[in-house]
């Protein structure tokens, strides 16, 4: 859907959300509530293009293969950039 969001920063949520991109990560209820009119400025759609590239189910299951081929040792394909 493409919702941007504010989240503390604990735990691996920084490395989920992209700063000023997806959302906002905040240390302090101050810095939540001054991150609100940025939040408004994101632009969704990218929000859900981000998501789709990083977390789409077709995505996961390919890093999960790969990853499983390279613990059995299995050559992978090069992905074209």
């Amino acid at each position: 859907c493409g919702t941007p969001v504010i989240a503390w920063n604990c735990g691996a949520l920084s490395e989920i959300i992209d700063q000023g991109v997806t959302g906002f990560i905040a240390d302090t209820m101050d810095g939540a509530v001054a991150a609100v009119p940025d939040l408004l400025q994101l632009d969704r759609r990218k929000v859900r293009a981000v998501f789709e590239k990083r977390f789409s189910a077709r995505r996961m299951a390919g890093d999960y293969l790969a990853a499983y081929a390279r613990l059995i040792g299995v050559p992978t394909e090069a992905k074209a950039s």
